[in-house]
């Protein structure tokens, strides 16, 4: 589904990351963690298309499509979703709106019919139960006065009414107390699909004691220096991240 081949990335002439190799299969769910400055939020906005860096070398491919030309509304419309740290709030937009519009815009890129207000109100009440999350929310503006657990809440909510194919879900934990953490990962766990694949970016091992990933990735320095499975993560939350940049032979930096 996603292949990422020899990346390098940098902003303003530092690189931010060197040689970058990844595989995501369907079906996968990919753990991606690191200390702060490491890389990880740069992925997540160079797979999204956000268009503050500079792709120096390398390819994405999605899809078998190039991933690097397609415009960010496109990458979309093809299937895939980024879940931010910092959601921002859309005040006057309601949340019935904002997410009708974007599923018939997908629906229309893909040739398909729009979906009429009933058959859209009985998706979001189906996709509601299914991530539990409150309509006292989803009546409201888009994040608007949300509390921090309920814009992470919200964002799995938006996931769940786009069905995309590659959610990337950018430190969802951040800020979230241990009842939201696990609504959180309940909704991910409940979306999860042969088709569909998830890469999940998080500082602590905590959010994967409730999403059991396939695969735990450790960047550092811009590169993906040990891969293994859930218990790289337990083995990372006993040793820490100084033991991995020891074991790959990273000079410490100031």
């Amino acid at each position: 589904m996603l292949s990422i081949k020899d990346l390098s990335v940098s902003i303003h002439g530092k690189t931010i990351l060197r040689d970058f190799n990844l595989e995501v299969n369907a079906g996968e769910i990919h753990a991606i963690m690191g200390p702060n400055g490491t890389g990880k939020s740069t992925l997540a906005s160079v797979i999204a298309g956000r268009d503050l860096f500079d792709i120096d070398k390398g390819e994405i491919l999605y899809m078998g499509k190039d991933l690097i030309e397609m415009e960010p509304e496109v990458r979309a419309r093809e299937g895939i979703f980024l879940g931010f740290q910092y959601p921002v709030e859309i005040p006057g937009v309601s949340m019935a709106n904002f997410l009708r519009t974007a599923i018939n815009e997908k629906r229309k890129y893909h040739a398909l019919e729009p979906l009429s207000g009933a058959e859209f109100l009985k998706l979001m009440e189906e996709r509601k139960k299914l991530v539990d999350i409150h309509s006292k929310l989803t009546n409201r503006s888009v994040n608007e006065g949300f509390s921090g657990g309920e814009k992470k809440k919200n964002e799995i909510f938006q996931m769940a009414m786009l069905e995309p194919r590659l959610a990337i879900l950018d430190e969802t934990d951040s800020g979230l107390d241990i009842d939201a953490l696990k609504v959180v990962a309940n909704g991910v766990n409940k979306l999860r699909k042969p088709e569909n694949a998830t890469i999940v970016i998080t500082h602590y091992q905590r959010l994967l004691e409730y999403i059991v990933p396939d695969f735990v990735h450790v960047l550092f320095d811009g590169r993906i220096v040990k891969s293994g499975g859930k218990e790289l993560a337990i083995e990372l939350e006993e040793k820490g991240y100084e033991w991995v940049r020891k074991e790959a032979g990273i000079e410490e930096t100031l």
